[in-house]
């Protein structure tokens, strides 16, 4: 039976009959940013008509480090959060909300031989950053490694979303798999029966720019279960015309988007994301109506911000603002002031990577 408890990481319970360090494996996936297209990565759109996301991956991560054992003990520890779980290999875990990523990309690789595995985040779950994919991504790395088992990055992706939205049954889009395992600056297009990930060549000062430009915010809270998903599935199947014509324009704007960037046109690309801001919306009114975010986003405009995007399906989490940088100072000021938190960030190209460890 799966046990959790709050961690103790001092060295005599940590004590286990682990395998030699040389064996130790060492994974971590990024984060990312989606400028637009969110909402068309969900299956009842594109099993009827081609989606297609603008994303990139940044500095920030989820990381993984595994023991192997010589039991068939698996431990699963956060070290960012405090939790444990302990159980036998040959037992089903049980999906209760502790760890239940890590369990469950465990039991699905089948593995033989028991292991420690230490994980932590760069963002908390339900900040819109595509934390969940990350993690998922980054235990699939260690362990494949660990059992040295190749996949390519399609796979791997596959196999991400396939434990997240039918293992584990959490609602959601097909982006975030494969923006944490491709990593780099990506058009992903999805069709029903493919998945085409383009990497994007953005001339390097066009990305420093870009970079430059951007600001991403918290808002002070994550995103909890407030059915925004189901909502904006229901809507679609309604026919409700807001919603389709909402998913229609963030469908063209991630190549009206793409375009802006390969050719330096940045200011227009801010107001294009202010465009993909008021399309979530029309999709689901609900992403942000009346939330902390829109307050922030308002404020945002108000002192100098051409445009932004709300991160992951709403209703919390991070916000990220275009503004030119003579006003940022402003910006940053305003929504300080109403508990925005800024965080630095820089895009990053790899993807999902995996090392065994060379400490002693």
């Amino acid at each position: 039976m799966t046990t959790s408890a709050a961690v103790d990481f001092s060295p005599g319970l940590n004590a286990s009959p682990r395998v030699g360090p040389g064996a130790i494996i060492r994974a971590k996936s990024p984060l990312r940013i989606s400028f637009s297209g969110g909402g068309t990565d969900f299956p009842h759109w594109y099993d009827h008509r081609p989606g297609a996301v603008l994303c990139s991956t940044i500095n920030r991560y989820a990381r993984v480090t595994l023991y192997p054992r010589n039991d068939q003990n698996v431990r699963i520890r956060s070290v960012d959060l405090g939790y444990l779980v302990d159980y036998q290999i040959d037992e089903q875990p049980s999906y209760n909300g502790i760890l239940d990523l890590a369990k469950a990309t465990i039991q699905r690789l089948g593995v033989a031989g028991g292991m420690d595995v230490d994980v932590r985040s760069d963002a908390p779950a339900g900040s819109g950053l595509g934390g969940s994919s990350a993690m998922v991504s980054a235990v699939l790395g260690a362990v494949l490694a660990h059992e040295n088992r190749l996949l390519d990055n399609y796979e791997l992706a596959e196999l991400n979303w396939v434990i997240e939205r039918q293992d584990l049954k959490i609602p959601g889009g097909k982006q975030d798999q494969y923006a944490t395992t491709f990593g780099g600056f990506n058009v992903i297009e999805f069709t029903n029966d493919r998945v085409l990930v383009t990497p994007l060549r953005i001339k390097p000062e066009i990305l420093d720019d870009l970079e430059a430009h951007l600001l991403l915010c918290y808002t002070g809270g994550v995103r909890v279960n407030l059915g925004l998903i189901d909502k904006q599935v229901r809507l679609y199947q309604e026919g409700r015309d807001e919603t389709l014509r909402g998913m229609e324009a963030l469908y063209s704007l991630v190549y009206d988007m793409k375009r802006a960037l390969l050719t330096g046109r940045l200011n227009e690309f801010g107001e294009m994301l202010h465009a993909a801001y008021l399309s979530k919306k029309q999709m689901n009114p609900d992403v942000s109506t009346g939330s902390t975010a829109d307050a922030l986003y308002e404020e945002g405009l108000k002192n100098g911000a051409i445009g932004g995007k709300l991160m992951g399906a709403g209703g919390g989490g991070y916000l990220l603002l275009y503004c030119e940088t003579h006003c940022q100072h402003k910006v940053r000021a305003a929504l300080e002031r109403m508990g925005g938190q800024f965080t630095d960030f820089a895009f990053d190209e790899p993807g999902l990577r995996s090392w065994r460890t060379h400490c002693p």
